[in-house]
C-alpha cells in the first residue's frame, strides 16, 4: 500500500510522533495505521510525543567551540525540572546538540520556525522545476513535497541526521532521551558564530538578544 501524506498526517495527530517517524512506521507496516501506532509505541516515540505538551521551563544554555576558537555555538535546551537539567546525561545532550549545530549549520530549530514566505518561495521554485519535467500534475505534487522534505532535512535542526549517529535525526535523539528521562525536552533556540562573518541569523531571536546584550556592556 502506498503511504500518502494524509496517512502520515493522521498518524502524527494520533501519536504526536515526528512526521518522518510516522512515515517510516507506515512504510514498515505496509500502511497499517494500528500496527504503525504499535511500532511507534515500541520505539518509545509515541509515549515521548505525549510529553511534548508538558511545560519545559527549566534547562540550561550550553556551548561548543571548534577550530581553535574560530567557530562557536550557544544553545538553550529546556526540560521540566532543575534536577534533570543538572544531570550529566542532560549536560552531555546539550553538548552533543551544540556540536551538531556547529557541524551541520541548521537555520531553524523546528519546522514551525520556518517563515511562511520562505516556504512559499521554495515551493514556487520546486513547482517551476517540476512542471518543466512535463510530468502529470499528481506526480508534480509528489515531486514538490519530496523537495520540501529535503529542504527541511537540510535546514531544520530536529530534521537533520545527527552527526554522531546519522541513523538518527536530532528529533529522534530527543525523543529517545524524553522516553528514557521521562521529561519533555526541547531545543528552544540557538545561535552560531563564525569568526570573521559576524553574528549569523539563527533560531528565533537568540542572535538579536545576544547582540543587544553585547551592546549593553
Amino acid at each position: 500500500m502506498q503511504v500518502t501524506a494524509q496517512m502520515v498526517k493522521e498518524l502524527r495527530e494520533r501519536t504526536g510522533a515526528p512526521m518522518m517517524d510516522c512515515k517510516s512506521a507506515l512504510t514498515e507496516t505496509g500502511g497499517d495505521a494500528e500496527k504503525a501506532v504499535d511500532l511507534l509505541r515500541k520505539k518509545g516515540l509515541a509515549s515521548a510525543a505525549k510529553k511534548a505538551g508538558r511545560i519545559a521551563s527549566e534547562g540550561a544554555v550550553g556551548s561548543y567551540i571548534h577550530g581553535g576558537g574560530k567557530l562557536g555555538v550557544l544553545v538553550e535546551v529546556n526540560c521540566e525540572t532543575d534536577f534533570v537539567a543538572r544531570t550529566a546525561e542532560f549536560q552531555e545532550l546539550i553538548h552533543d546538540i551544540a556540536m551538531h549545530i556547529a557541524a551541520a549549520d541548521p537555520r531553524y530549530a523546528s519546522r514551525e520556525e520556518v517563515p511562511a514566505a520562505e516556504l512559499e518561495r521554495e515551493r514556487a521554485i520546486y513547482r517551476e522545476q517540476a512542471e518543466a519535467s512535463g510530468k502529470p500534475p499528481a506526480v508534480i505534487e509528489k515531486m514538490i513535497e519530496g523537495k520540501l522534505e529535503k529542504f527541511f532535512a537540510e535546514t531544520v535542526l530536529v530534521e537533520q541526521a545527527f552527526v554522531k549517529n546519522p541513523d538518527l535525526t536530532v528529533g529522534q535523539l530527543l525523543a529517545e532521551k524524553v522516553a528514557k528521562i521521562g521529561e519533555n525536552i526541547r531545543v528552544r533556540r540557538f545561535v552560531r558564530f563564525k569568526l570573521g562573518e559576524g553574528l549569523e541569523k539563527r533560531s528565533q531571536d537568540f542572535a538579536q538578544e545576544v547582540a543587544q546584550a553585547a551592546a549593553g556592556h
